[in-house]
């Protein structure tokens, strides 16, 4: 019978020796984010019911209440989606294989010449990524056990250097620029990317003025990664849009079910994202979350063009508009702010800047000062964690 092995490690040669063993033992793999709090560690393990753990010194637990996993699982990878309950995404090992060959092949990655740095964490998809397609294309790979700019910068530089790397987009800042600068105090430090030969970017929307060898991407867990790079599908990957303009996906690189043993994809292999899209001068777009979408007034206003507004008063370091309940306008749009040095900006300010630039019914009717926005460990804005603040 088949296991599921939570590693519960940090990122390093143990967690890929552990990784490699459970697969050639015919185990799957369900990587565990050890900085979670007790309460939602018990609620990942709960969904993904693995019969084992390996902790972070190696030492194996036995795990009550554990399943079998299928011929040919690989990874079960915990998922939030858009419920905010964890959920455990299935995936085959001809689907990881499909994935790590459909990306080296975009990126025309040379085991002899290159070197891939695996710096995000290993519980998310894009960080686990890096490992499993060095791993099953045989590209030699360091692993840090978190994101540090400055070891990052190190290990491109060193004697042995790294030529590839996967990073979130904070971590290259608003544009492409020296390790270390930043526009607010407490900002993450930024990597220069021509230290890489290539460096992949996910996570949110990417900021502008990238360098031309940062590749944006576009995926999901459900996705095994990313899928679309700079807008074009990797080899195999097919887009079109639904209903509502959804973006849907289909490949063979796709999860086809969830560890509960609801499918991923519906009868034809189609993946629905729960994104909205957008097909222009030959690539694809993301629009943004048919979640995030905010009716206000009969309107539909989406948050990234209207952070991007913001973005430009020199007294905002970090934005996020999230809608909230009116009884009037049904919802109205909000802009929490994290103030830069400069002086902080109005709302009337806001207001007229969204209104210029898209339409008085973009405008913020609220303004909200923070000192952070809550985000998850791959750089994504929790939009409703501010909202229930």
């Amino acid at each position: 019978m088949r296991s599921l092995v939570a590693l519960a490690m940090p990122g390093g040669p143990a967690f890929v020796a552990a990784l490699v063993r459970a697969w050639e033992a015919g185990d799957a793999v369900a990587p565990i984010d050890g900085r979670l709090p007790r309460p939602a560690l018990d609620a990942v393990l709960g969904a993904l019911a693995p019969g084992e753990l390996i902790d972070a010194g190696g030492d194996r637990h036995a795990l009550a209440g554990g399943r079998p996993v299928g011929d040919g699982d690989a990874l079960v990878v915990a998922t939030s989606g858009t419920t905010g309950q964890p959920r455990g995404v299935v995936l085959h090992h001809d689907a990881v294989a499909a994935s790590a060959r459909a990306t080296s092949d975009r990126l025309e990655v040379d085991p002899a010449r290159d070197r891939w740095l695996a710096c995000l964490p290993l519980a998310h998809v894009g960080g686990l990524a890096v490992v499993t397609r060095a791993v099953l294309t045989g590209t030699p790979l360091v692993v840090h056990p978190r994101y540090d700019p400055d070891q990052v910068s190190a290990a491109a530089s060193g004697g042995d250097p790294v030529t590839l790397v996967s990073l979130v987009a904070r971590s290259l800042g608003t544009g492409a620029g020296p390790a270390g600068s930043g526009r607010a105090s407490g900002a993450i430090s930024r990597v220069d990317p021509s230290l890489f030969r290539l460096v992949l970017l996910g996570g949110s929307a990417p900021p502008p003025g990238l360098a031309p060898n940062v590749i944006s991407t576009y995926g999901m867990t459900e996705t095994g990664s990313g899928v679309i790079y700079d807008g074009i599908p990797l080899e195999g990957v097919e887009v079109e849009l639904g209903p509502l303009g959804e973006i849907r996906l289909r490949g063979p690189m796709l999860a086809r079910f969830y560890r509960d043993g609801s499918p991923a994809c519906d009868p034809d292999g189609w993946l629905a994202t729960g994104d909205v899209g957008a097909f222009d001068h030959g690539r694809w777009q993301v629009v943004g979350r048919l979640s995030e979408m905010i009716v206000t007034g009969g309107e539909n206003v989406w948050p990234a063009p209207v952070e991007a507004t913001i973005l430009d008063h020199p007294g905002v370091a970090e934005v996020a508009v999230a809608g909230r309940e009116d009884q009037e306008w049904g919802q109205r749009v909000v802009a929490f702010v994290v103030r830069t040095a400069e002086a902080p900006p109005t709302l009337d300010e806001l207001r007229g800047m969204v209104k210029g630039r898209l339409g008085a019914w973009s405008a913020p009717r609220e303004l909200i000062f923070v000192d952070a926005l809550p985000r998850t460990a791959i750089g994504k804005v929790r939009r409703r964690a501010l909202l229930e603040a």
